[in-house]
């Protein structure tokens, strides 16, 4: 793709004819849009959408300005700005009526919710409709546009330098996530700018009732972003304003924060109307940026009839749009399907598993190696999360040595803020980085859960396929010598029901190693959840978890699980085998248990727990027509209990017992005395009592 130049900012009061007739021409676009969804509400209400109504002058001062290697994260309300990049009534139409040619999601969105990447226009990230979400992945974005250009990867220096913009309502400021993205993008100097739109309404709850400050009060208290407030209503002040401030940003590559005052005169959306809840709405009319830049056009030089026919041409337009959009063909059934996870170029075991001449290592030293290795190969790998810089290296050492083998700048700390830990890596991964983080306990992946589910997991399905997001997020779960309730929980069950991510469960070092690599290569986002217990085999009766470290090729696909122990064919034909479904530590207390059963227990060790091998698993449970599941979950409605019943679904003609699951006692949290925490735990005793009363049901 050839970059296009940025121009110098010209003279305070100089905008050229071709940018004020363009601008005039889109606007008044962008307002018979909106006129005409609402004449034909009984149409365009079928999905529910707002308009910029009010916004129109500074979206359309900033699109203007803006160049097909920039990127911007619109929200619901942009649809002038999808106009001044140069989109067309008729492409936001197929949007607005769900159609199957709708540009950016295939009908799967709702209006101006756009995803963008054409190489003539600037890049537009998946944006969900959870406010104030966008801020984590387009300050990711531009963490990822700086590391590129200094790393040099991609990057040609003579071109002008991409501008990150997240636009977002100021009512969406009080967001917490947003103090995250803000301080990341002051405590780096990231080229974004924050884009805020400021019309005093929430929905129906007003400004004087919901904040102390405004988004440019706030914004001032974060030390290193420039701050800026423009009357958004006015075209002129606007253009110039924001003609600076990217001018800025793409030369001195740091952070602002534009404040623009601007009239709410749509509805909030098309199902939440002004006249339920609106007292101001005639005060809001006087601020009408419409008639207010015909007016300042006609006095730069423009004649009404110039003006006239530009607005006549623009109502035929979008008159005509509407039709042939209302005309357009509708998804197919079989459209549902497609676009849920990007292809991946690791589908079958590769490499050497157990090298000869080479002794055993333990678990966290395997991953460590897999991401060396990664790194030595692949410049835009990068590590972060709390604590795995270079002073600790991880709390469990698990990237210790990183940080001095290849930079702070590859391998760093960030504050505690799990949410933009995991949402940052979606601006990353478009950014064409590969990024590895670690949250640091399983039991702080909470707040992060935001951006996992409505940013990570649907940008790729949502986007019908243009953006699909590659990131590795290590998370340290599982219990043992007395961790307490906030450093051992098991929450697989939560992950695995967040459809688009993948989910691993290494047990052992080799598998964690194959894993890991085959997570870097995956297109998709990947949790790897890692036993604390098995990184050094300190708890008894894991020793199986240290293994010889495979060769630098090796590779275990996603979604392929391995029988770990075999029954003897004797024991099978007599009817006296089981087999047993587990992962993690489940896969050592089976093995410890199953070492007193004279070759009864057929093991499976998952690995991947989304996707998982039901073929294996179906296959294996038809032979031995008895199944136990074993896991460190409570026992309610878990991962564990799912899967019984699809079990249950597809082999209950070839089952003699019920499927049976061993799990953790049903109590809120894991307690710390060490007792109760035995009490709660299942273990190889406790697996050895399940499986011998299977065998005997």
């Amino acid at each position: 793709m050839k970059e296009k130049k940025a121009k110098s900012p010209q003279k305070k009061d100089s905008i050229s004819k071709e940018v004020l007739t363009k601008a005039w021409n889109l606007i008044t676009q962008a307002r018979a849009m909106s006129n005409l969804y609402e004449t034909k509400k009984e149409v365009t209400g079928k999905y529910v959408h707002a308009t910029s109504m009010g916004h129109e002058a500074v979206q359309l001062a900033l699109s203007l300005q803006l160049l097909p290697q920039d990127y911007i994260s619109p929200y619901y309300r942009d649809d002038s700005v999808l106009l001044g990049v140069g989109m067309k009534p008729f492409d936001l139409m197929l949007q607005l009526l769900g159609k199957r040619d709708d540009p950016f999601s295939g009908g799967r969105l709702y209006y101006s919710h756009p995803s963008l990447k054409d190489d003539d226009k600037p890049k537009m990230p998946y944006q969900s409709s959870a406010t104030g979400m966008q801020a984590i992945p387009a300050t990711g974005l531009a963490m990822g546009v700086q590391y590129r250009e200094t790393e040099n990867i991609g990057y040609t220096p003579k071109e002008d330098k991409s501008v990150v913009v997240c636009s977002i309502g100021d009512a969406a400021m009080t967001e917490g996530e947003i103090s995250e993205a803000l301080h990341m993008a002051a405590l780096k100097q990231l080229p974004i700018l924050y884009f805020v739109q400021d019309n005093e309404w929430d929905i129906s709850a007003h400004s004087s009732e919901i904040r102390l400050q405004n988004s440019a009060e706030y914004a001032k208290g974060f030390k290193g972003i420039e701050v800026v407030e423009v009357d958004g209503a006015d075209f002129f002040e606007s253009y110039i304003a924001l003609k600076k401030i990217i001018h800025t940003i793409r030369t001195e590559r740091r952070p602002f924060l534009i404040r623009a005052s601007v009239p709410l005169l749509a509805h909030h959306t098309s199902g939440v109307r002004r006249e339920t809840y609106r007292d101001d709405y005639d005060e809001a009319l006087k601020q009408d940026p419409y008639p207010r830049f015909r007016k300042q056009l006609l006095t730069s030089g423009f004649t009404n009839q110039e003006l006239d026919d530009i607005e006549k041409n623009s109502f035929n337009l979008v008159q005509t749009d509407f039709e042939k959009a209302h005309a357009s063909a509708d998804p197919t059934p079989e459209d549902l399907f497609t676009y849920d996870f990007a292809p991946t170029p690791i589908t079958e075991e590769k490499g050497v598993r157990a090298p000869k001449g080479k002794d055993k290592t333990v678990m966290v030293d395997s991953a460590l190696f897999a991401i060396r290795e990664v790194m030595q190969k692949h410049p835009e790998a990068v590590l972060y999360g709390q604590d795995v810089g270079g002073r600790l290296g991880g709390v469990f050492r698990e990237a210790a040595t990183l940080a001095q083998s290849f930079g702070n700048h590859r391998v760093f700390n960030t504050p505690i803020q799990e949410a933009f830990i995991i949402g940052s890596t979606v601006g990353m991964s478009i950014a064409g980085c590969k990024p590895i983080v670690e949250v640091q306990f399983a039991d702080y992946i909470w707040p992060a859960l935001n951006q996992l589910f409505t940013e990570l997991s649907r940008s790729y399905y949502l986007s019908n396929g243009k953006w699909a997001i590659s990131s590795v997020i290590r998370v340290p779960t599982g219990a043992y010598g007395s961790g307490g309730p906030f450093h051992s929980s098991s929450l697989e069950s939560i992950v695995t029901n967040i459809k688009g991510i993948k989910v691993v469960y290494p047990s052992n070092g080799a598998d964690m190693k194959g894993l890991m690599k085959a997570a870097y290569y995956d297109p998709n986002p990947v949790v790897i959840f890692e036993h604390k217990g098995l990184y050094w085999s300190k708890v008894k009766g894991t020793e199986r978890a240290m293994t010889i470290e495979p060769d630098e090729n090796y590779v275990v696909p996603i979604g392929k699980g391995k029988i770990t122990l075999e029954a003897s064919d004797e024991n099978i034909k007599a009817g006296k085998s089981i087999v047993v479904v587990t992962y993690g530590m489940g896969v050592h207390w089976a093995h410890n248990a199953a070492k007193k059963l004279n070759n009864q227990i057929e093991i499976i060790d998952l690995r991947s727990l989304a996707p998982i091998d039901k073929e294996l698993i179906y296959e294996r449970v038809k032979i031995h027509n008895k199944c136990l599941i074993i896991t460190e979950e409570p026992d309610g409605q878990s991962f564990a209990r799912g899967l019984s019943g699809h079990i249950h679904d597809v082999c209950f003609e070839q089952l003699d017992a019920p499927v049976k699951v061993l799990a953790a006692a049903d109590v809120p949290a894991i307690p710390l005395n060490s007792v109760l925490e035995e009490a709660m735990l299942p273990n190889a005793d406790k697996a050895f009592i399940a499986m011998q009363s299977l065998l005997n049901y």
